[in-house]
């Protein structure tokens, strides 16, 4: 593939799941958090599509830079209402593109594995228990003004788990499953304190960090 095929592919993919967020919300326009979680858990896998095409770092970096300053503008003005229309005052765009960007800096093109596991924990874990938790009538308490289940934490304690195995599995940084529980409970944990979205921060520098130093 060409240089700039790797590139192309990943921006068309943000261009399909940006508009798969705008047709959610127009077909359910009641369920604002559902356009904002299809953006969450598709933007996830830019990372791993980077980490396929051998993105080097003099673009990766950059791009996640501007991508981090775009949501920045349109959380204040809107430009885009699908990815910040939700019902509470949430900073975790925002956050979530200055996470990523964080850990290409840290970790790219070294070990894109712990930049792939910060990310796909959030995106995964946290998108997914934010839609399950919703649908599921169980237990709920309140953590700095934001509401969680155990619907929703069980969820993201589960996927996350499993993202890490799957993906030990498929690179060569094998983890054995304890240290998986311990990362996916101690990404759970970080996700409870998330006011204002700063657990899109917290999350995946926390995994990403917590990955690179056990597993060599």
């Amino acid at each position: 593939m060409s240089g700039f095929g790797g590139p192309l592919i990943i921006v068309i993919w943000l261009v399909f799941v940006v508009g798969l967020a705008l047709i959610s919300r127009q077909l359910w326009p009641q369920q604002k958090e559902l356009s904002r979680k299809v953006i969450h858990i598709g933007t996830g896998a830019v990372v791993p599509l980077a980490w396929l095409f051998e993105i080097p770092s003099v673009i990766a970096i950059p791009c996640a830079a501007v991508i981090t300053l775009i949501t920045a503008m349109n959380h204040q003005w809107r430009f885009i209402a699908a990815i910040e229309e939700v019902d509470r005052n949430s900073y975790g765009t925002i956050a979530y593109g200055l996470a990523i960007t964080i850990l290409l800096a840290l970790f790219w093109p070294d070990r894109p594995d712990a930049v792939t596991a910060g990310v796909l924990v959030m995106a995964l874990g946290d998108g997914l228990a934010g839609l399950i938790g919703r649908q599921l009538k169980t237990p709920q308490w309140i953590i700095f003004k934001q509401t969680k289940s155990i619907g929703g934490t069980a969820t993201m304690a589960m996927v996350s788990i499993l993202v890490l195995m799957i993906l030990s599995n498929v690179t060569s940084h094998i983890i054995s499953l304890p240290i998986a529980i311990a990362i996916g409970l101690g990404a759970t944990g970080l996700e409870q304190i998330s006011m204002r979205g700063v657990d899109n921060l917290t999350v995946p520098l926390g995994v990403g960090l917590t990955w690179s130093m056990l597993i060599p």
